[in-house]
């Protein structure tokens, strides 16, 4: 047991290293790479838990943007049948400037993927359906989150949103791994290409911030932007 609460621990830090600001000069630059039509702007001095930020501009020269959060709360998790994860929670959110209503699809499918460096061993990305405001970011309750997993660990993840003009929608995403120990520092985050939506795992060595281990991006939905 003590074996199994030491690995559980180091797992954390590895999720949480460089969380709330920390130490984010130690990150490459390259999981912020500018698309055709967007601006790749860095998080303000009053925007502390943002960790990525995107501008994407409509048809008509108004923005839409994109932050991507640290890793929050959640450590371990076991399900009805008695295996045991581990988890984090990261949250994403969108803001509409523009002047017209945002219609928003998130379609995330079940799949698991496996961790280059630790063959055998997976992970998987859901997406409860309730929106997060501004207020709510910091707040994450553990019991909703692991009433969340036992109901929807093996199903996918989709549904529709609208954000009307000059508001937002937020969301929680949930990474699931089947395993305790630590497989490096994460670090993931929301973006737009075209219409298309994609949410990529970025994983760095815990020991050296600026190594990257290994990157997925997952097709997870789509947003009807007009892009200029």
């Amino acid at each position: 047991m003590k074996y199994l609460y030491g690995y559980a621990l180091f797992w954390m830090f590895a999720f949480c290293t460089s969380c709330g600001g920390q130490n984010k000069t130690d990150l490459p630059k390259d999981n912020i790479k500018s698309k055709t039509k967007d601006k790749v702007t860095s998080p303000v001095s009053d925007e502390p838990d943002v960790f990525t930020k995107y501008e994407y501009t409509d048809a008509n020269g108004k923005p839409v943007i994109i932050q991507n959060g640290y890793p929050r709360g959640g450590i371990k998790y076991t399900d009805p049948n008695g295996n045991v994860y581990s988890y984090a929670v990261f949250w994403s959110r969108i803001i509409n400037d523009t002047d017209n209503p945002l219609e928003m699809k998130i379609d995330l499918p079940i799949n698991s993927y496996e961790i280059s460096n630790f063959p055998g061993r997976y992970f998987k990305v859901l997406v409860p359906a309730d929106t997060i405001t501004l207020d709510r970011v910091p707040l994450i309750n553990q019991t909703d989150i692991a009433s969340f997993l036992d109901s929807n660990i093996h199903k996918p993840s989709s549904f529709k949103r609208t954000i009307n003009p000059k508001e937002s929608g937020g969301f929680y995403f949930v990474m699931l791994i089947s395993t305790l120990e630590a497989t490096g520092m994460t670090r993931t985050g929301l973006s737009l290409k075209g219409q298309d939506l994609f949410y990529k795992i970025s994983r760095y060595s815990v020991t050296k911030p600026s190594s990257l281990i290994d990157e997925k991006e997952i097709h997870c939905g789509s947003i009807n932007l007009n892009l200029k």
